[in-house]
């Protein structure tokens, strides 16, 4: 069992992204990306280390692999493959063989800064795939693969290879890999005050009582 899937995975998975958003700005760190959810209702939440696809557009220097074939074969089970084409709508880079092709590598999922096609091929192998939207035009003359396993921009944020990623209904974020423990730990804490805060509330305090009692605008400092 890797590092990752040993240590980490199933806390992960306990929390929200916007715990762990939340822990990411107390500590100063940037990995909360926006604009990028599940493309299909009923995608499970995600979570890996980070295989890195960079795009570009098409032109005279062509292609030598269909996209996305080398971050699938890099990947290891449980990763996650995180695909930076700059947030555009008007073709797609990602699709249903390549979904396919990740899930039967053990991937467990896809998040995109740009759009995917054949959504209904996702949801008939029931494999989870972010997007910022869906479009039916083929990459094909559109974009083509730059790099695999290099830093990226995604959302708004630095990726690097290896980064730990976490995708729900609210969005992506990403936690550098070195300051995982530090974000786990301000996470939890930030995701044991909140349940309190609502105990209290199904318990029949007030909103303002709640509040006065636990400062909810200084949870950060």
């Amino acid at each position: 069992m890797s590092e990752f899937n040993e240590k980490y995975k199933n806390r992960l998975l306990k929390l929200s992204t916007t715990n762990v958003s939340d822990a990411l700005d107390a500590l100063g760190l940037k990995g909360s990306t926006y604009g990028i959810r599940p493309i299909w209702e009923g995608a499970e939440k995600i979570t890996g280390r980070a295989v890195t696809l960079k795009m570009t557009a098409a032109g005279l220097t062509t292609g030598k692999t269909h996209l996305g074939i080398k971050a699938i074969e890099a990947a290891e089970e449980g990763d996650i493959v995180v695909v930076d084409n700059g947030g555009r709508l008007d073709t797609s880079c990602w699709g249903g063989i390549l979904a396919n092709g990740a899930q039967l590598k053990g991937i467990s999922g896809v998040v995109v800064d740009g759009a995917v096609r054949d959504v209904d091929d996702f949801v008939e192998i029931h494999f989870p795939v972010y997007s910022r939207g869906a479009v039916v035009a083929t990459a094909r003359g559109r974009v083509m693969e730059e790099a695999t396993n290099v830093m990226i921009q995604f959302g708004g944020v630095q990726v690097r290879p290896g980064d730990a990623v976490l995708a729900d209904r609210s969005g992506v974020v990403v936690i550098p890999w070195e300051k995982i423990d530090a974000v786990l730990d301000k996470a939890e804490m930030l995701f044991e005050k909140e349940e309190a805060m609502i105990a209290d509330l199904r318990a029949g305090m007030t909103s303002l009582e709640v509040d006065t009692k636990y400062h909810y605008e200084k949870m950060l400092k």
